[in-house]
């Protein structure tokens, strides 16, 4: 028996990488997968492995971001299953740049996959959900290159960045229609994230590799199913062994002008009292020096 004895479950993005892991996992779980992939070869490769271990799985081909093509999706998983119990939204595309040289489309291909590619199919399953009264979880993709910010990812650290906020605004929405909406922030070695792991972050420990994606699915399979609705509008970063919470932007410290609108040569020298206070830098900071183990 399986957490997700019974459920079904769409994956975005799932012929490689974490979105892989997550299909193979909620599967074994006992979750019907549909798997949502703009290429359809490794998508077919992965429903194969899911059948062969007799599990049920189909592939859908398309483009995440597009309506109809999402729409046609949470409408041909409820025909072939009967229901739709869960929505993973995995699908990314990685475009490394410093801002004055990005290119437009560098910029936009990058927030349309991420961002409209969560927000598109979010939107099919709460109005599938909202219409047919079933509960339902959602368990979007973030990164602490949006949490914390990395040099050289303005354009995936914005849309991951928003993708936090979106998690807790949808969490807000559709708690009244028993749906959750959670968010992890994961670390693992694909083949998007390969060229920025660290030498030492890529083997393995004994025989536990830490950055396998493997290690992600867990805590998503845990997301999908009937057992953590009580959780909604929270990040977690998973990696490895770990699973934590972030804390979202919270208020640390503060100075008042006393009952009057500041002037601006006052704040030149009050400001620095926030920075003494909270032991927050004042200088830009490298995202990845608050990481521990380099990647995305």
């Amino acid at each position: 028996m399986g957490i997700l004895d019974g459920r079904v479950v769409i994956v975005t993005g799932a012929g490689r990488g974490i979105g892989r892991a997550e299909a193979l996992e909620c599967a074994r779980q006992g979750a019907s997968i549909v798997l949502a992939e703009f290429d359809p070869s490794p998508a077919y490769d992965v429903a194969d492995e899911i059948i062969a271990a007799g599990g049920r799985a189909i592939v859908a081909s398309g483009d995440v971001a597009d309506t109809d093509f999402v729409d046609r999706t949470v409408t041909s998983t409820v025909e072939e299953f009967g229901r739709l119990d869960a929505l993973v939204n995995n699908a990314g595309i990685l475009r490394t740049s410093e801002l004055a040289d990005m290119s437009d489309d560098e910029w936009d291909s990058v927030i349309r996959v991420h961002l409209r590619g969560h927000f598109v199919p979010t939107r099919a399953v709460c109005r599938y959900w909202r219409a047919s009264g079933r509960p339902g979880r959602i368990v979007h993709t973030t990164s602490i290159a949006g949490l914390y910010g990395f040099y050289g990812q303005t354009n995936y650290g914005s849309a991951k960045a928003g993708i936090a906020a979106f998690t807790a605004i949808v969490a807000s929405e559709m708690e009244k229609f028993g749906v959750t909406s959670n968010a992890i922030a994961p670390m693992a070695l694909t083949r998007m994230t390969t060229d920025l792991v660290d030498d030492e972050h890529r083997g393995p420990n004994g025989e536990f590799v830490f950055l396998d994606a493997d290690n992600v699915a867990p805590m998503v399979a845990y997301l999908c199913s009937a057992d953590s609705g009580h959780i909604s509008g929270k990040v977690f970063g998973v990696q490895g062994d770990s699973v934590e919470i972030f804390q979202p932007f919270t208020s640390v410290a503060e100075i008042k002008a006393g009952g009057r609108r500041w002037d601006p040569a006052e704040l030149a020298d009050r400001v620095g009292e926030l920075f003494e206070a909270s032991g927050i830098p004042a200088g830009a900071e490298n995202g990845m020096t608050k990481m521990r183990y380099g990647v995305l």
